[in-house]
């Protein structure tokens, strides 16, 4: 295992591996109840999330399923349990709760802005991640089912890669009477228009991996005919593939150009966008040591030797 500023954090139905330098690979592990997210669980991923932003050595997320589900969206038990039971005895458990103690304090990028999550989720929302900014890129690995909130925690996620033989996309809420809330319907109007969100949250309707690319929202779809025991191991290796691909290039050009793509969701026009980005980010990427050191390896004609970030 690298070495880290800060221990990892441990929670209880996800692993955490170190496939390639500067990656972290988050693993739901609660295949048999198809990687559905407790309350709890919520708080968990959160404090996860926000130590691969604190941690200087890792640049990358990416984030699958074990088993037949990517996730299923939320633990529907404990929710009918939490229907059933008085105000008083609903679920109750915030990320300080769960967050290592010597995690970092948030930066202003991860801070939160005072939101509340719905069903007493992080303001980082499902998974801690269909609402999360943060500060570093996170891929997902659809290996299976992504339903309800798991496909929430995807709509927001940097790049998406997908099982072209099993993964499916939906958002079930309605045929159940509860509605999506953790933060998809708005992007996911966004990313794919109005009229293709409207099918998919009115109808319920599963959409395969390959009509979900058309509609870009996937990035590549991978496996063709692998069966179902290698699904996970060829959809993870391409998102593997990805994040290498990102934790090689400088670590301060890319947190600073993945703010100004986040812009677009953030600010009121794209000029608006582009002066922040240049105002709020791009002064403190011009003070680095990267900048620097890309442009001297460009004249020398070799390979950059990058720094952790310091933004």
């Amino acid at each position: 295992m690298p070495e880290f500023l800060h221990p990892p954090p441990n929670p209880t139905h996800a692993l955490l591996s170190f496939p390639a330098p500067h990656v972290l690979l988050v693993t739901l592990n609660r295949p048999e109840a198809l990687n559905s997210i407790t309350t709890r669980g919520h708080h968990e991923l959160d404090a996860v999330w926000r130590w691969l932003d604190g941690e200087p050595g890792l640049r990358v997320g990416v984030v699958t399923g074990r088993g037949r589900a990517f996730c299923a969206g939320a633990d529907l038990k404990e929710w009918h349990a939490s229907a059933q039971a008085s105000p008083s005895k609903l679920p109750s458990v915030t990320s300080e709760e769960v967050q290592p103690r010597s995690d970092p304090a948030p930066t202003p990028a991860t801070a939160t802005t005072g939101r509340s999550g719905p069903r007493n989720q992080p303001p980082s929302g499902f998974g801690g991640l269909s609402r999360r900014s943060g500060r570093k890129p996170v891929i997902a690995a659809v290996n299976g089912l992504c339903l309800g909130g798991g496909f929430e925690m995807v709509v927001n996620c940097d790049m998406v890669v997908a099982s072209a033989a099993h993964a499916s996309f939906a958002l079930p809420e309605v045929a159940r009477g509860v509605v999506a809330i953790a933060g998809a319907l708005p992007r996911l109007a966004r990313i794919i228009g109005r009229q293709r969100a409207m099918e998919m949250a009115l109808t319920g309707r599963r959409v395969d991996a390959l009509e979900m690319k058309e509609w870009g929202l996937v990035n590549s779809v991978v496996g063709g005919e692998v069966k179902q025991d290698d699904q996970q191991v060829v959809v993870v290796k391409e998102a593997i593939r990805l994040a290498e691909l990102v934790a090689r290039n400088s670590p301060d050009a890319v947190l600073v150009s993945r703010e100004g793509v986040k812009m677009a969701w953030e600010a009121g026009g794209v000029e608006e966008g582009s002066e922040r980005l240049v105002r709020e980010w791009y002064t403190w990427l011009e003070r680095g040591e990267n900048i620097k050191e890309g442009l001297k390896a460009f004249v020398e004609k070799r390979e950059p030797r990058w720094v952790d970030s310091k933004l």
